[in-house]
């Protein structure tokens, strides 16, 4: 098993363990409403609003929002992160990371200089758009030299980069792996939701008759991964590509079910073992008929089971990371009753999907859950599926 030792978060219920799971746990969204992103249509969105460290003594290329939610996440395990550097060596800690964005808001302000003022703005890089540049941030501010890169698979892209973080450690490439993702909110990904007719103006409503679409968030996690023993172990992953469609799932979710399959049988689990299940959840009409359908067949009616796009938003290339912080924040041992992350909806069952069971508010299993999985299924038919265990310890 690869164990995820500590953990470093800042999304929009909040920037530390605490506040997040008691956000998480009591049903309360960190969506608001605004149109600073879409300008005259105001929309729910998950922001942070947790005041973040400046980069301003960095490198131009690496002054991006993006790296500077990254920095509130590094912060939190930089002292673990050291302890590592002192047992492996900085060359045997890799960094990777997922996402989607990087920093094309600083992008999106520079072409609104360049229009106003005809010519691109002093402090603007191209280079701040890159998606390695995350990595390369994270790399730079711990002092760690072994491998570095980024995986970019729209909504799948840090559960990949997890999967990839488990393969690195389990080659012995590395001992040690800072892993998970970070998205950042702009104009662009809004438009781009926009213009597929996939973004709500509520509230997301995941499995509803009345969902509508999404509402897109922002979001770091990052993990620090080694074999060395800790509560939480990635136990198994599972990918898959349907190659079906460039934005559309494949209707009979033969993707995302052998996705989830792959991560069980490596995993060493079956169905009954599994506690909980983290819903890709996105509150379109596709993916979730497209995912209860597995779900149930798979299941059957009973699993609890929930989105967690209701709290923050889709963080798109951070939300299999986030989405796996709050299955890690869930599995502690201070979760002694076993409260699971809510499934924020309306309440009305769209008839028309097979039934599973929606985690309502408060409902708890009397335990740490022992197994869960995460799903994350991403535009062209990339599909990851993470296995999360409790351990011995």
């Amino acid at each position: 098993m690869f164990y995820l030792n500590a953990l470093g978060l800042v999304c929009p219920l909040g920037a530390n363990h605490e506040d997040v799971r008691r956000r998480l746990f009591a049903g309360e969204s960190g969506l608001k409403v605004t149109d600073e992103y879409s300008l005259g249509r105001p929309l729910p969105i998950g922001p942070v609003s947790t005041p973040l460290p400046s980069l301003q003594d960095w490198p131009l290329p690496l002054r991006s929002r993006n790296n500077q939610m990254a920095l509130q996440a590094v912060l939190a395990i930089q002292t673990e992160v050291d302890r590592a550097k002192v047992r492996f060596g900085a060359h045997r800690i890799a960094v990777i990371l997922g996402t989607s964005t990087s920093g094309i808001a600083e992008g999106e302000r520079a072409i609104r200089h360049q229009q106003a003022h005809g010519q691109l703005p002093a402090d603007f890089h191209y280079a701040q758009q890159e998606m390695n540049s995350p990595a390369r941030f994270i790399a730079h501010c711990l002092g760690v030299t072994g491998p570095c890169y980024v995986h970019s698979a729209a909504c799948a892209s840090s559960a990949k980069a997890m999967a990839s973080a488990a393969r690195l450690l389990a080659t012995g490439i590395v001992d040690a792996v800072i892993t998970g993702g970070v998205d950042s909110l702009c104009a662009f990904t809004i438009a781009g939701f926009s213009a597929l007719e996939s973004v709500s103006a509520q509230r997301c409503n995941p499995l509803s008759i009345n969902r509508d679409g999404i509402n897109i968030g922002e979001a770091a996690a990052l993990f620090l991964m080694t074999r060395e023993p800790a509560t939480v172990a990635l136990s198994g992953w599972g990918e898959s590509s349907d190659g079906y469609h460039m934005s559309a799932p494949a209707p009979n979710g033969h993707g995302a079910r052998l996705a989830i399959e792959q991560a069980m049988t490596r995993a060493g689990l079956n169905a009954s073992d599994i506690d909980y299940i983290n819903l890709h959840g996105t509150a379109t009409q596709q993916n979730d008929a497209m995912e209860s359908k597995v779900i149930h067949a798979l299941f059957g009616a009973d699993l609890p089971v929930s989105s967690s796009k209701g709290f923050v938003g889709h963080t798109l290339g951070a939300a299999g990371a986030i989405e796996a912080a709050f299955c890690w924040l869930s599995m502690q041992d201070d979760n002694v009753e076993g409260y699971l992350p809510p499934h924020l909806w309306d309440g009305f069952s769209d008839p028309a999907l097979p039934v599973i069971h929606p985690v309502a508010i408060g409902e708890h299993l009397g335990h740490p859950p022992a197994h869960v999985l995460s799903n994350s299924f991403a535009f062209g038919g990339a599909n990851a599926c993470l296995a999360f265990s409790r351990s011995a310890t």
